[in-house]
């Protein structure tokens, strides 16, 4: 059967492409993929001030505002109530419960089937129940079990995203540069979060149902060009996948293929968690993404709502300002898959980051309020340190465990890991927003505490897995075992003084 894409099938010849050539090929697509999921998950943040124009005064859930306030009026029955922000509370923790749930079931079917379909299937269902919340707008729907069905349905379809694309990317690229490769790649996030939050915000002025619906229809073009276009492993191009990955050119992650004249398999759910190392990458992802996704939700209410350099600022600057946070995720992200190609050792960086973002929290909170400039140095500090380890874990580290040794080639589980530990880290993404909205109403020091509580938890939870790739890892035992020498020298010259 000809697995290849459409446009390799009539259009375009197999052989005229370089193996480089295939790999920019699928990180352009699958980046731009994840963007436009990334894009249409945050319009609900940006419409929720036209939904209930006083929900960014309440105190219970946060509006990711970059946009003036709106003035269409008293809002959108029935989010114009008092219970207003409790039904739109309600909206973002169904979609996330439902995307985590999901996770997990996307996983186990993109080992399965092929990624180009199930990803153009994912991307195809969300840009039309995306897009069906809009047409709310014009159809005059005021139930709210109309908007709750629409946006649970949303998120079972992003759920297919994440573990597909990772998946996809790890069938091409090779262990020796993942990290680097995939933490810049995974700048998608926050392009995404960025450029959803600007449109969404530019189409509010045609009416709301727009920002959904334009942010659905170029998903939809997205998803149709990776359906022509997308390989979703060189086997699937007519690739020696043998070759390539036991030639001179690094090793690449297989997919489901041939492998010795062998069919690959792919492994059964618990059996992905018992591959060493993903239970505790799951749960310290589940501390990390609890911190980055309140960030997320948090960040431009909390900015407005605190004394900035003796002034509060706008929602509208508020917002614009918080997207720093993102910038400098984009940098944690790639520093911290260069470190960790650097020493070959993730689970070490991760844990260096999580500790170092500790630090970057309690001096983000305590001292991002004395200027402006001091605030936005801060932010863009602790996003490298909130970010980093977050985008490591999602990426590089479920792309090692999905083909990791103990599977002794015989099988696939890259979809599946991806999904078990984002799927893990997603039920945190839904629990942090949740508790901040009740720990916020008492003090803003509960949620830095909660906060500095939870990448400590993250950091603990990968401390083990961090200190066995210290032993075996030559660069970094001898960095430890010269630092423990120097100490002793130290020590021994201060016997010695006191002796004399």
């Amino acid at each position: 059967m000809d697995h290849r894409p459409p446009a390799f099938r009539y259009f375009i010849k197999s052989a005229s492409l370089s193996l480089t050539t295939y790999r920019y090929l699928v990180l352009i697509l699958t980046f731009l993929a994840y963007t436009s999921y990334h894009a249409t998950r945050k319009t609900t943040s940006i419409v929720k001030t036209v939904l209930d124009p006083e929900t960014h005064n309440v105190g219970m859930w946060p509006l990711s505002n970059f946009h003036p306030r709106a003035t269409t009026g008293g809002g959108w029955a029935p989010f114009d109530g008092a219970e207003g922000p409790q039904l739109l509370g309600i909206l973002d923790l169904s979609f996330l419960a439902v995307y985590s749930t999901g996770m997990y079931f996307a996983g186990h079917l993109g080992d399965r089937l092929d990624l180009r379909i199930f990803l153009t299937i994912g991307m195809i269902g969300t840009s039309i129940f995306t897009s069906l919340f809009g047409v709310g707008y014009w159809l005059n729907i005021h139930v709210f079990g109309y908007f709750l069905v629409v946006q649970m349905l949303a998120g079972l379809f992003q759920s297919t995203g994440w573990p597909s694309v990772v998946a996809v990317v790890g069938n091409w690229h090779g262990k020796r540069k993942r990290g680097l490769i995939m933490g810049i790649w995974n700048a998608h996030t926050s392009v995404g979060n960025i450029s959803g939050s600007l449109l969404a915000s530019l189409m509010l002025k045609y009416g709301w149902g727009w920002s959904f619906v334009v942010p659905s229809l170029l998903m939809a073009f997205v998803g149709l060009a990776l359906f022509l276009l997308l390989p979703p492993r060189p086997e699937s191009v007519g690739l020696d996948g043998n070759e390539i990955r036991n030639g001179v050119r690094e090793p690449l992650l297989g997919g489901e293929g041939e492998e010795n004249g062998k069919k690959r398999k792919a492994v059964g759910f618990w059996a992905a968690w018992q591959i060493p190392g993903v239970t505790a990458f799951a749960f310290g992802l589940f501390f990390s993404k609890l911190v980055a996704y309140t960030f997320l939700y948090w960040l431009p209410f909390y900015i407005s709502h605190t004394e900035i350099g003796g002034e509060y600022l706008s929602n509208w600057k508020a917002g614009m300002l918080s997207t720093l946070f993102d910038v400098g995720g984009v940098i944690g992200g790639i520093l911290a898959g260069h470190l960790s190609d650097s020493l070959d050792a993730r689970a070490f960086t991760s844990v260096l980051f999580t500790y170092l973002a500790i630090g970057a929290l309690f001096i983000y909170r305590y001292f991002g309020s004395s200027s402006l400039l001091m605030n936005a140095t801060l932010m863009i500090i602790a996003g490298m340190f909130v970010n980093g380890p977050y985008a490591l874990i999602t990426t590089a580290v479920s792309a090692d465990l999905g083909t990791h040794e103990s599977l002794r080639g015989d099988s696939n589980a890259l979809a599946t890991v991806t999904a078990i530990i984002d799927g893990t880290g997603s039920a945190g993404a839904a629990i942090g927003p949740l508790l901040t909205g009740y720990l916020s109403a008492k003090s803003w020091d509960s949620v830095f505490a909660m906060l500095m509580v939870a990448a400590l938890l993250a950091g603990l939870l990968l401390t083990k897995l961090a200190w066995a790739e210290i032993k075996r890892n030559e660069r970094l035992h001898l960095c430890f075992r010269r630092r423990n020498s120097s100490d002793g020298m130290a020590n021994g010259v201060s016997h010695s003084v006191e002796g004399v």
